[in-house]
């Protein structure tokens, strides 16, 4: 087996690489680009889901399409801000872009260690992002985004078991042009972006993208007067595409961003909660803070501005060769990826008797190298297939220092009030320390393929096979100077092998190692039952590979494996397109069964709420998913989905002795069981110079399950309750299409909402996430094309 691996890894080390994309067959396809289907009409959306350029209603898998001018013209750049338009797509937001999550079908992947991956696979321009997180900044001059749901290890390098989102820039053209584009928006947020698109010579294409974004911020800090959760973000983007030969094309991308977030700050709003009860109690550290007003609140007091900075680069080389009938499309890649989060972790204005003080400073680095190799047959023939190979190491290290500050009271009896320990009051205080450094190295060589056999003109069969060999290596030392609130004793393999508290640190990192081998796939059925119909139904295997618990306050009871996920899913759908393909209506239902799911539930550890990684048991998940499209006249266009989700526990495995179970039927985290959007454009063609632009949209979702936990009345206050928002826009553009000027409102009706709920602040009270569209907004954009 590790001569098989060795063999494969050194093999796709010689090749380059590169990955296909989409397009809309409107519009002229690009000389790098695979042409659209021979039988694609005007309006058809074209899809590379299966590794070729097919009309989504032909594709058996469940697809939500977005484009990347619904995204620009919700006013929304952002994974997160794709959620309103996917029904079945869903963000948990958090302190930091390494700990955002995101979730299909009400299944993903929320975790705090550096040792576990997405059940979600985000592949951006044919590039498998290690983690999800660094998907999570800008999208821009994006052509379209593919939400694949269910297990679609079958034609990904990187398997995941929940689902894939694929992201697709536009490509460069022959056609020397470009657009500038600015955009102001109230609260104090700037938008620029820039495009420029310059052919190089009869067989050189390039395109250089270019953005800027800056805002001040939803939240206001009490403590310093200044406003957070606000950032500024800037980066760019280089294609070069080239025809190097008659059977040979060449695409470069080189990618790089910087993030500034003072984001995210979490507002403290409930009192203090009795954790019997779930009732607000008294506490002293109400004194200090803002008035607590659920998902009203836009205060908080932190002498710590919680906040991220972010930096990170890749490099992909792409070949397509044509050999003979066949494809062989190869790339290679590299990412390169910086993150450090300063945290407020006590979230008060200061250190106070009985009120520790609570800081913490993570950086993390992290690098991918990947290489994957498809060989694609023609279409249209008896047997079509894609097979493939594919390699990646992924490496991450952080360096997590928590610095606390702890007095007690001088006076006896205590003081009753709050008291800082600034006041003589207080004893001097001590500052306990720790500083841990652990890291993990993610090593994955798979095999697969999936073909399809047209037995008929209107019958096809599916197949396919997923090998997949997973290496995880992780390392952990803690020192401490002092032990204090939030912090244990020094953690490395001499405490471990001797036992906590029975042995003189030696120093010696602890280190655990994973491997594991699997076999998934997929079967299924397709039926043309007229020329506008098509049903099918399949079966898919899908598998996440091993993880560790691995974060700062690693102990002895947590450096145990976490087995491999697993989930087993059938889905039926049927793909309908009617009045000559003016209407498209897609139904899929679904049953997926979760295997060994790894989740994270809350724990204490020292004294702090921290989240516990693990293999959480048995959970399924089922559904009924409805995308639609109607463009009745040439101007006017309505695009919706509707998802009902029911995800739960099955059965819960306790994380270890002695801990609480979470009961089966708990819903699964941010899993909302009624979920839809609808969006409606119109154009308004005028005799004067310009057009106007009119467009509405709307989405819903039901309540949700913010905190996974086997406690009720957690679960009860860390539910977040249902929410619809609504966004208009109106603008002007030139006949030419060179000139636009777009007008937007979002969340008309001041909407106020959580994007997440957590438990573990001052005194038992709880945590809010508080979105910059949970508030109403306007903004104004103009772009100038040429």
């Amino acid at each position: 087996m590790k001569a098989l691996y060795l063999t494969g890894a050194a093999t796709l080390a010689l090749l380059a690489a590169a990955p296909t994309y989409a397009q809309t067959a409107p519009e002229p396809a690009p000389q790098a680009e695979p042409a659209a289907p021979e039988d694609a009409a005007p309006g058809d959306i074209i899809v590379t889901a299966q590794k070729r350029s097919e009309r989504l209603q032909d594709v058996p898998v469940a697809v939500t399409v977005v484009s990347g001018d619904a995204l620009a013209t919700q006013g929304k750049t952002s994974l997160e801000g794709a959620q309103y338009l996917v029904p079945s797509l869903n963000f948990l937001k958090s302190g930091t872009t390494l700990n955002q999550s995101l979730f299909l079908r009400g299944v993903g992947t929320s975790t705090f260690s550096i040792a576990g991956e997405p059940s979600i696979s985000t592949v951006v321009d044919g590039v498998v992002f290690a983690r999800a997180g660094e998907a999570f900044g800008d999208l821009v001059d994006i052509d379209q985004l593919e939400v694949l749901r269910g297990p679609q290890g079958t034609l990904f390098g990187k398997n995941a078991s929940a689902g894939v989102i694929n992201i697709i820039s536009k490509k460069p053209t022959s056609t020397f042009g470009g657009y500038a584009e600015a955009g102001f928006f109230t609260d104090s947020e700037y938008r620029g972006r820039a495009v420029l698109n310059v052919p190089l010579g009869d067989s050189v294409r390039s395109r250089l993208t270019g953005f800027y974004t800056n805002y001040d911020g939803n939240i206001r800090n009490t403590a310093n007067g200044k406003l957070v959760n606000g950032f500024e973000h800037y980066g760019g983007r280089l294609q070069l595409d080239a025809d190097a030969g008659p059977n040979v094309k060449l695409a470069f991308i080189a990618d790089y961003h910087h993030n500034n977030d003072d984001c995210c700050g979490e507002v403290i709003a409930t009192g203090p909660i009795n954790g019997a009860t779930g009732l607000v109690t008294t506490n002293a550290s109400t004194a200090v803070l803002p008035t607590p007003r659920g998902a009203d609140t836009r205060e908080l007091a932190q002498n710590l501005v919680t906040r991220t900075t972010e930096t990170g680069y890749g490099f992909s080389l792409q070949a397509d060769i044509e050999a003979g009938t066949q494809t062989v499309t190869s790339i290679t890649a590299y990412r390169n990826y910086k993150n450090t989060e300063i945290r407020d972790g006590d979230f008060l204005p200061a250190a106070y008797i009985g009120f520790n003080q609570l800081h913490d400073f993570g950086p993390q680095t992290g690098n991918t190298f990947s290489q994957e190799l498809r060989l694609t047959s023609p279409g249209h023939q008896f047997l079509t297939y894609v097979l493939g190979a594919y390699y990646s190491r992924a490496e991450s290290e952080r360096i997590f220092t928590r610095n606390d500050q702890v007095c007690n009271s001088l006076a006896t009896p205590a003081p009753t009030v709050l008291t800082p320990c600034s006041s003589p009051l207080a004893a001097p205080s001590t500052f306990p320390t720790g500083t841990a450094d652990f890291g993990s190295v993610f090593k994955n060589f798979a095999l697969f393929g999936q073909g399809t056999i047209n037995i008929a003109s209107r019958f096809r069969v599916i197949g396919g096979l997923r090998y997949t060999v997973d290496q995880l290596d992780v390392f952990h030392i803690r020192r401490t100077a002092l032990n204090g609130p939030g912090i244990n004793t020094n953690f490395d393999a001499g405490v471990y092998n001797n036992g906590l508290g029975g042995g003189v640190s030696n120093g010696v990192p602890f280190r655990g190692k994973a491997t594991n081998e699997n076999l998934s796939g997929k079967a299924g059925v397709q039926f043309d039952i007229s020329r506008g119909s098509t049903a099918y139904a399949t079966y898919a295997r899908g598998y996440k590979g091993p993880a560790f618990n691995v974060f700062f306050n690693l102990t002895a009871t947590g450096t145990n494996v976490i087995a491999p996920e697993t989930s087993d899913s059938y889905e039926i759908g049927l793909k309908n397109t009617f009045f000559g393909g003016k209407l498209t209506l897609n139904l899929a239902a679904y049953y997926a069964k979760y295997h060994n799911f790894q989740a994270n539930n809350p724990d204490l550890v020292a004294g702090v709420v921290v989240t516990r990684f693990t293999n959480a048991g048995d959970v399924s998940t089922r559904g009924v998913e409805l995308d639609t499209t109607f463009r009745p006249v040439r101007d006017l266009s309505l695009t919706g989905g509707l998802a009902y989700t029911d995800a739960h526990v099955d059965n819960f495995r306790v994380p270890a002795p002695g801990a609480a179970a979470v009961p089966n039927g708990t819903p699964l985290g941010f899993a909302p069981k009624w979920k839809g959007n609808l969006s409606a454009d119109y154009r308004v063609r005028t005799s004067g110079f310009a057009d106007i632009l009119l467009g509405a949209q709307g989405s819903y979702q039901s309540s949700e399950l913010g905190l996974f936990s086997a406690d009720a009345v957690q679960r009860r206050l860390g539910t977040i309750g249902a929410y619809g928002l609504v966004n208009l826009s109106a603008g002007l553009v030139s006949k030419d299409e060179h000139y636009k000027l777009t007008f937007q409102v979002r969340n008309l009706f001041d909407q106020s909402f959580a994007a997440s709920i957590i438990n573990g602040g001052p005194g038992g009270a709880y945590r809010y996430q508080i979105p910059r569209d949970a508030d109403r907004y306007y903004g104004v954009t103009g772009r100038v094309t040429f």
